[in-house]
Order: structure tokens, then sequence, then C-alpha cells
């Protein structure tokens, strides 16, 4: 039986992983997170790997601050850039195959049609650049296999869906910006596909490494999403649309953050869902 190593597992995507890892009987999980493994730590690191053996690892850890990046510069590179590197060596020391989360951030979202995995990377933020460096050091092993995806929500932590949905019971009205768009990816949907990722390649045998974009299908914008979210869950709250620069962060955000996913569709074989399908199971286990 192969084994899978889950980093990052008391996250969105790691607790889902953990969730329908059951379904996937021909793989035994482990599942690490900061409480249990730092990975951070040089020699508890080699430590680990030194007694343990994984012939995937799917990195789900991550610094994803993205305004406390600014200010936590090495903190956010050490988790989004050498960390991964680490976990690089490892996998190519042992001739295992690493999946390696990554971020539609690599982008400076100026754009102006869905962004395809040649597209040269532009990063405007400390966050997009250490997640970048990531992909750079994950990259240096080609058989290494890097998910970008964006506008990640689930039942699980803190996100956009759920600031929603609770502010939505405290307040009459709130204001979404309507100027970024891009493509909300369910994180029950992604776990789904990383696994089926890990069966496809152990029932080929092919490498299939490199870079490929993951997200729900259909574009909105963040106003469109908040809607939405209200009418699924049935809450008499008003959503005003309103301009980037009339919600002043830190950090610019994207403007434009849709992603193609033709080629992980063409090499995997997969069907992915609207989003507005997967948001309306995801908000019914919430409401």
């Amino acid at each position: 039986m192969k084994k899978i190593l889950v980093t990052g597992a008391n996250g969105q995507l790691g607790s889902e992983l953990r969730k329908i890892g059951p379904l996937y009987p021909s793989f035994a999980f482990d599942y690490i997170d900061i409480d249990t493994l730092d990975l951070s730590n040089k020699q508890v690191f080699s430590r680990y790997f030194g007694r343990n053996h994984f012939d995937y690892i799917l990195n789900c850890a991550a610094y994803t601050a993205v305004d406390k990046a600014e200010t936590e510069t090495q903190k956010a590179f050490l988790l989004n850039a050498e960390v991964p590197g680490m976990l690089q060596a490892v996998c190519t020391k042992n001739k295992s195959r690493l999946i390696h989360m990554s971020t539609d951030y690599v982008f400076d979202g100026r754009a102006c049609e869905p962004y395809v995995e040649t597209d040269p990377a532009n990063p405007q933020s400390v966050y997009a650049r250490s997640k970048l460096a990531g992909e750079q050091e994950v990259l240096k092993n080609p058989d290494n296999i890097i998910i970008r995806t964006s506008w990640l929500y689930s039942v699980h932590g803190a996100n956009f869906m759920k600031t929603m949905l609770r502010l939505g019971k405290e307040r009459k009205s709130l204001n979404v910006v309507f100027d970024q768009v891009g493509n909300p990816t369910s994180a029950a949907d992604l776990a789904d596909t990383l696994l089926k990722i890990c069966s496809h390649l152990e029932s080929t045998g092919d490498k299939n490494g490199g870079i490929y974009h993951y997200s729900n299908e259909g574009v909105c914008s963040w106003y469109d999403f908040a809607l939405e979210i209200m009418e699924l869950a049935g809450l008499n709250c008003q959503i005003n649309p309103i301009t980037s620069d009339q919600y002043p962060s830190r950090v610019k955000r994207p403007a434009f953050s849709v992603l193609n996913k033709a080629k992980i569709k063409a090499t995997f074989g997969l069907e992915i869902p609207h989003w507005k399908k997967s948001l309306k199971k995801v908000v019914k286990t919430l409401t």
C-alpha cells in the first residue's frame, strides 16, 4: 500500500483530505501540522523524515496571512519557500513525489484572459514572492507537481464564505468589492482532485510533473460571490458593490485571478464543477 503524507493537515485543504482519505483505500495516510511537527525546525524535520518514508507528500502547509507577510517577511519565506525546498530534497532523495499547493497571487492580476501555466509570474507582495520562490524550489525536481488555486473556501478555518455567513447574520448590509474577479474554489473539490491525481499517477506510471491550475469553473467578483452566499443561506443582508480603493488594505489584491484549467483537465481526465454548484453543497452543511 502506497503512503501519502499530508502537511498542513489542520487547514482548509488538509481537513478535507482527512475527510475523504477513507474513500481511497489503496492509500495509507499520515497527517501532520504545526501542533504535531514543526517542519521549519530543521532538526525535527531531519529526524522525522529519517524515520518515515512516503510515496507522496501533499504539501498543504503554508504561511497565508497576506497582509501580515509584509512585516513577517522572514517567516513567510521560511514556510512558503524554504520548507518546500526541504521537502523537495527529501522527495528527490527517496524517489517520492511532491505535490505542492501554490496560488494565483504569483500573477499581477492585470491579464484580460484566464491565466495559463506558462504565463509569466509577476508577484506584487511579500506573500506572492514567497509562494513563487517556493515553486522555484519545488521545480528543482521536474517530476514534482505544483497546483495553483484561488479563492479557497470550506467549512474549516477562516475564509471569505464563513466571514460572509457570520457578518450576514450580524449586519443589515455589507460592502464588498466588485472590481476583483476570479474563481472561487471548494477545498473539498480540490482535495478530491489531489487524490485523483495520485491515483492517476499510480495507475499509469506517468510522471506528469510541472505546474497546473485548478479552481472551480465559472467566474465571478467578490460581490457576486457574497450575493450568492447570502441567497443560499437565506440571509437578509444587503450587499453593496464598492471598488477596491474604497476598501483599503496593506496589500493590493489581484484584480483578475481567473485560471485556465484546460491542462489539468486534459492530463488527468478531470471534470470540474461550477462554483455555484459546489458553494451550494458547502453552505448547506453550515446552515
